[in-house]
């Protein structure tokens, strides 16, 4: 009945805003109320379990990927081995739906990571006969193994889903989380990691670290000169996953 709904408004609304009616067939409060499908994440257990169901090596990978990256499955499929920067260590790869002029996410290879890519073709294409099928093969091949392993309710998009959990729950920086995901607003990254489980830790934990993180900043002012002159540091407080980030993109 929803799709039939959906069908409807939208046969009505395209007509109207062409001036094909002159007014709606039915006011806009008197269409019921959509309910959108329930996303969810893929679970770790899920994810050992599609795994272990699946026999091909590519594919292996390609889950595997999408489980360590939160990558939408068509970049994923697209990756090449020039969208790794292997000097510094960071994956680099632009979002389809957001155009050729957006801004790249940058994702730091991690040690379970790099295992991956190292098993994984050094020129060329990552995945070179997964790249060739369609986003409906792909959707179609996973809920086959979805379907052996017994598992309901995910697809391919809840790869994302799960990495935006899995960022929340230990507490990694959103504007990280937003980069790595290509996400640009605040309240579509909210949207998913909702159901996410965080824990918060003790602040008295924070308390006895937090001298651990203050960080010397030093000033830069100019003497008479017009040169520039190195002042004192001035500490100021970081976080050690900003620090690591930015030295392995500055290095």
């Amino acid at each position: 009945m929803e799709d039939v709904v959906i069908i409807c408004a939208d046969c009505t609304t395209w007509p109207l805003i062409s001036g094909w009616l002159a007014w709606p067939i039915l006011a806009k409060r008197a269409w019921p109320k959509i309910q959108s499908q329930q996303k969810r994440a893929i679970t770790a257990e899920e994810h050992a379990a599609v795994i272990a169901c699946e026999g091909n090596d590519e594919r292996r990978a390609y889950y595997e990927l999408l489980y360590e990256t939160g990558a939408a499955q068509t970049e994923g499929a697209n990756l090449t081995e020039e969208d790794i920067d292997w000097s510094h260590g960071v994956l680099v790869y632009r979002r389809k739906k957001l155009g050729p002029f957006s801004e790249p996410a940058r994702l730091t290879i991690g040690t379970r990571f790099r295992t991956l890519l190292d098993s994984l073709p050094r020129f060329g294409d990552l995945f070179p006969n997964i790249k060739r099928r369609s986003a409906a093969h792909r959707s179609a091949e996973f809920r086959r193994r979805c379907r052996v392993a017994g598992i309901q309710g995910v697809n391919l998009h809840s790869y994302r889903y799960s990495w935006a959990h899995r960022a929340k729950s230990c507490g990694y920086p959103q504007r990280f989380a937003q980069a790595a995901l290509g996400h640009g607003s605040g309240a579509v990254h909210e949207a998913y990691a909702r159901s996410a489980l965080v824990i918060c830790p003790a602040l008295e934990e924070y308390e006895h670290v937090s001298p651990a993180k203050l960080v010397e900043i030093p000033s830069v002012t100019h003497n008479s000169s017009g040169e520039n002159v190195r002042l004192p540091g001035v500490a100021s407080q970081k976080s050690s996953t900003s620090r690591t980030f930015l030295s392995t993109i500055t290095s």
